[in-house]
């Protein structure tokens, strides 16, 4: 058994060689991240002078401790090392980056320093061991002492970073919202998104309550999803409006909407709480204006249905109701006055309505509309027969009115139907 106090010893004596040859290692440390993580050397100049200050300031640092035998828990991680954690924050670097060069680092120094140990043991295999043993335990204390420092310093600064930079977009777009005039090619290069062409917004939010964990995080991932769908030529622009609910808008080569399969498959996959709603396409930035002002409109619409609406909504099926009113008690009664019995709250006449609005849609043909609902013709007429008979009347004297009031009940349920009987 080797005595304690001969491995310390026998370990600073490695440490000290090893800061003789600091600058050396440095260097050799950079072109192992030139082969290993290639982006973190190729970069400004700046940047990649911070990292071997960083390098340097970390060699120096764990040598001293093996030198002069300090606790790793009480070193503090060296000024270059957090600047450089913070300066990779802000350009957007992922962190695992960072812990992957501290761990490069980390087993280049220790394959350095058993070498010197090797040197030192003369032969003496159990001092070796120990010298080994004791190498590890300290150099492991110290890198994971440093990457918990570093590490909260990159996060500090990548929410400062992004809430700044989110708080500047939010004020650029709500600058192009206005009246006045725009300066639209500063304003595209500031947003990274073109604003001369074809934009569909959309208004996607999560209910409170209803999604754990970074709800914003979640909200653009169905964004960029929702992108994938559509014929775009370039990124969304996703502007946070609080922490449940952001704008976005959509580059695109058409004018289009998403397909509503598309869209309730991607919803199908997320918490019951998140939900959208999109405007019209428009071109330039008065297109970008008022598609954001039609979604706008469809979500206070969807806000006030609440649970009993569809979780997507389209302006070009609810768009006149979100015009005409922002009452939705006024709907409701215009949807009764409309569809008198049919607008019952129950499971029958949801039935008929359905079928009924298939129909209208399908332009009058039975033979669609049973292709689309996977009914016979006959249980289709049967159904158009008996909705016409509780509307009491023709429905060829109303049918635009009786058409918007069925979309509105496909879309908003029992937001606008008539309340059930107690």
């Amino acid at each position: 058994m080797v005595e304690k106090s001969v491995v310390v010893d026998q370990v600073a004596q490695v440490a000290g060689i090893l800061r003789d040859r600091t600058e050396d290692l440095t260097v050799e440390l950079l072109g192992l991240y030139a082969r290993e993580l290639p982006h973190l050397v190729q970069d400004d100049e700046s940047v990649v002078s911070l990292l071997s200050a960083s390098l340097f300031q970390n060699l120096e640092t764990v040598l001293q401790v093996l030198q002069h035998d300090i606790d790793p828990a009480r070193v503090e991680a060296p000024a270059a090392a957090t600047e450089y954690a913070r300066r990779l924050a802000q350009r957007g670097t992922e962190v695992i980056d960072l812990i992957r060069a501290y761990y490069v680092a980390q087993n280049t120094v220790l394959d350095h320093g058993v070498t010197a140990a090797g040197q030192l043991a003369g032969g003496d295999a159990t001092l070796l061991t120990e010298m080994v043993r004791h190498e590890l335990h300290v150099g492991f204390a110290f890198v994971d002492r440093v990457i918990q420092q570093v590490i909260s310093a990159y996060q500090e600064e990548r929410d400062r970073w992004v809430q700044n930079r989110s708080a500047a977009r939010t004020a650029r777009v709500r600058a192009l919202l206005g009246e006045g005039d725009a300066d639209v090619d500063a304003s595209a290069t500031d947003l990274g998104y073109r604003l001369r062409g074809t934009h569909l917004a959309m208004i996607v939010w999560c209910a409170p309550g209803t999604v754990s964990g970074n709800g914003l995080g979640k909200l653009e991932s169905v964004t960029s999803e929702i992108g994938a769908t559509l014929d775009g030529s370039g990124s969304p622009l996703f502007v946070p409006n609080d922490e449940l609910c952001a704008w976005v808008w959509f580059p695109l080569d058409r004018p289009a909407v998403p397909e509503e399969k598309h869209v309730e498959r991607i919803l199908s996959a997320v918490e019951p709480g998140v939900r959208l709603v999109f405007g019209e396409p428009g071109d330039g930035i008065e297109g970008f204006r008022r598609s954001h002002s039609q979604a706008t409109r469809v979500h206070a619409l969807a806000l006030a249905a609440g649970e009993n609406c569809d979780r997507a909504l389209f302006f070009r099926d609810v768009g006149a109701i979100a015009l005409m009113t922002a009452d939705l008690n006024a709907a409701r009664l215009w949807v009764g006055d409309t569809l008198g019995v049919l607008a019952g709250d129950d499971g029958q006449h949801e039935r008929l309505r359905e079928t009924l609005r298939v129909f209208l849609a399908s332009g009058g043909s039975y033979t669609a509309a049973a292709g689309q609902l996977m009914m016979h013709k006959n249980s289709v007429q049967y159904r158009v027969r008996k909705a016409e008979e509780l509307l009491g009347r023709p429905i060829a004297e109303n049918r635009l009115d009786i058409e918007l009031a069925l979309k509105l009940c496909h879309r908003l349920g029992a937001a606008v139907l008539a309340p059930k009987a107690a």
